[in-house]
């Protein structure tokens, strides 16, 4: 045990998904594929430190998955302290890692003594409890370029990847509902992403899967029109792009966003998973 630890737990862009609820929140989760980003969130967890204040970036917030984590693992006196270069409700899965990390990190200070999986299993529960995600934690917790095959927590989802790790390019506009969507009538996103998932398991690889996400986007209806602008502008240089899920958000794989003339911020895939700091360490 230990007065203090901390995780980093890489971003996570969605690129398609099709949701499948259920009452179980271990079992309910989402099939789809994404990328997992070297941007992401580090979050430090003081034990006992009498209250769970929780603070991204300085500013103090409410976030649902992150109190329900230290509820499950019995640390609601912690304080959680998140930083990260992503924008909270732009499809990089800020909530997910929050919890995931939280997680990770009270595993660690509070000698909870519980497996990956099993803590990848409380912050699944958590995040989908609180309607904010239903597939970036099992995501996020793999690494690289994750294809969820099955929905759910470790012990019900299954997993597999494309084995790439391109640059990647992505510029933000704002933020969309993940709350509003997931709660209203997903039944055509979901005949979207099952197509899409079926087409990337046929030729898995970095330019289908963005190809996959932009048809996703115009077929489930969700493309906005700061992305739609964005896409046709790369596409009119002769590359390709997408919109993250569910973000006012563009990425894209090289350097596609830069020859069409944006200004993008870059980072790499994230070939591991979450994981949890050494004492004293942090990213450079």
């Amino acid at each position: 045990m230990t007065d203090e630890a901390t995780a980093f737990v890489p971003g996570h862009v969605t690129g398609f998904f099709s949701a499948h609820p259920d009452e179980d929140p271990l079992v309910a989760g989402s099939r789809g594929a994404g990328i997992t980003l070297s941007h992401g969130v580090e979050v430090r967890i003081e034990r006992d430190a009498g209250a769970s204040d929780v603070t991204l970036n300085g500013e103090v917030l409410t976030v649902d998955a992150v109190d329900a984590v230290l509820d499950a693992l019995g640390a609601t006196d912690a304080a959680v302290t998140a930083e990260t270069p992503l924008p909270l409700g732009a499809g990089f899965g800020v909530s997910g890692a929050m919890a995931l990390g939280t997680a990770y990190a009270v595993n660690a200070a509070y000698d909870c003594r519980r497996t990956e999986n099993a803590l990848v299993a409380v912050a699944h529960r958590a995040e989908v409890e609180a309607g904010t995600g239903l597939g970036d934690v099992v995501a996020q917790a793999r690494g690289g370029l994750p294809i969820r095959l099955e929905p759910g927590a470790p012990e019900h989802g299954r997993l597999d990847g494309v084995p790439a790790s391109p640059r990647v390019e992505y510029l933000s506009f704002g933020s969309v509902s993940t709350e509003e969507v997931l709660s209203g009538d997903t039944r055509a996103l979901t005949a979207a992403g099952e197509r899409a998932l079926a087409d990337l398991r046929e030729r898995p690889t970095p330019d289908r899967l963005v190809s996959l996400s932009r048809r996703f986007a115009r077929e489930a209806d969700l493309l906005t029109d700061h992305v739609a602008d964005a896409i046709a502008a790369v596409r009119a240089a002769g590359g390709d792009a997408a919109m993250a899920m569910l973000g006012d958000t563009v990425f894209a794989f090289g350097g596609d966003l830069s020859a069409a003339g944006y200004d993008p911020e870059v980072c790499s895939v994230h070939a591991a998973g979450a994981t949890l700091r050494a004492q004293g360490a942090r990213d450079a």
